[in-house]
């Protein structure tokens, strides 16, 4: 997604002469991690270009976006052997996370040294240095968070956003693929806290199914009393996901996945003025501030997650409170124009330094 917004920014390319080369051999999202004969005609056709480019013009500068861990890193691996061979400068904008877990590998420790050797790196928060501070000095990184275009609506909605009285059930929303590490069983267990509290709510999932399964769901929720609270939804994209956000009160995100970096929906849920709570991991902490635009809790703490949204359903004024900071936080430091404009920044500075 980042990656079309750079290829289609024309702020960008009135910036740079730039050619964009996807570096993907996925066509689906499930091919993710598994080989093919299909793969390594992709990757075949993907050298040659790289190839044909890098002896036939000279670049100022190469942005790559590097896989961190896995076969992905491999192949990335080949590709930066080539623009290094071809003496161009690199730098690297990671969007995931993965390093220092594979860095007791003494494989990936010896790959890690010589692709990280003499480029610069862009991140996407300083909460992720750590990720890679045993292979790059700090003085050798860039952050530049993500951002995104304006939803339509957006600004309408969050104006006119009624305050609930307290006699209306609080409507939750969590929306990424239903995944067990994304939380979404931690949110089913306060839900179940919540009905034992006997408080108004009602829970909308949406998302493609994953290694949750839509009968799991409908298991779990069933076990725990709450199959006329909660609500799976299933996939949903472009206007059809707006209203979800359009009708919410709040919305969760109690991710533990370990690979979470900067979650765009975090970004997409504060565009539309609502609070948030989410979880210590990745970037996330650099987007919410904690007890002002929403709450960063503990993973995996069902309880903690409990507590917060009952505050949130027993007061809220401070629900619209933390859903406008929120906004405007969004709109001082995450939106699409922000991070055109800090990436240009950053490749020009890049560009410069040896």
């Amino acid at each position: 997604m980042v990656g079309s917004f750079i290829k289609n920014s024309s702020v960008i390319n009135n910036e740079f002469n730039a050619e964009y080369i996807n570096l993907a051999t996925n066509t689906k999202l499930n091919e993710s991690g598994k080989g093919s004969f299909k793969k390594v005609i992709i990757f075949c056709k993907l050298i040659a270009k790289i190839v044909y480019s890098v002896t036939t013009k000279r670049f100022d500068i190469c942005h790559v976006t590097l896989a961190a861990s896995g076969f992905g890193f491999i192949k990335d691996c080949a590709i930066v052997a080539l623009l290094k061979l071809s003496g161009n400068k690199i730098i690297y904008h990671f969007h995931n996370k993965g390093v220092a877990d594979q860095s007791s590998s003494r494989f990936y420790n010896s790959l890690y040294k010589f692709v990280f050797k003499s480029t610069k790196s862009i991140l996407l928060s300083p909460y992720l240095y750590p990720d890679i501070k045993q292979y790059v000095k700090e003085s050798d990184v860039y952050y530049c968070p993500n951002g995104i275009p304006p939803i339509e609506n957006a600004e309408f909605i969050q104006k006119t956003k009624l305050v609930n009285n307290e006699s209306k059930a609080c409507i939750f929303l969590f929306l990424s693929n239903m995944m067990y590490q994304k939380g979404v069983y931690v949110l089913l267990d306060a839900a179940k806290y919540l009905k034992e509290r006997n408080l108004k709510f009602e829970c909308h999932f949406v998302g493609a199914w994953s290694d949750i399964t839509e009968s799991d769901f409908n298991q779990k929720a069933k076990e725990h009393g709450l199959s006329d609270l909660v609500y799976a939804h299933g996939p949903k994209y472009g206007a059809d996901k707006y209203l979800f956000f359009d009708k919410a009160d709040v919305f969760i995100f109690p991710t533990f996945y370990h690979f979470e970096a900067f979650p765009i929906v975090n970004l997409e849920a504060m565009q539309y003025g609502l609070p948030i709570i989410s979880t210590l991991e990745g970037g996330i902490p650099d987007m919410i501030l904690d007890g002002k635009t929403g709450f960063v809790i503990p993973q995996k703490n069902s309880i903690e997650l409990a507590d917060k949204l009952e505050l949130l359903i027993y007061h809220p004024k401070l629900r619209k409170e933390m859903g406008r900071e929120g906004k405007k936080r969004f709109e001082s430091f995450f939106t699409l124009n922000h991070f055109e404009n800090k990436l240009i920044n950053i490749l020009k500075d890049a560009v410069l330094k040896k």
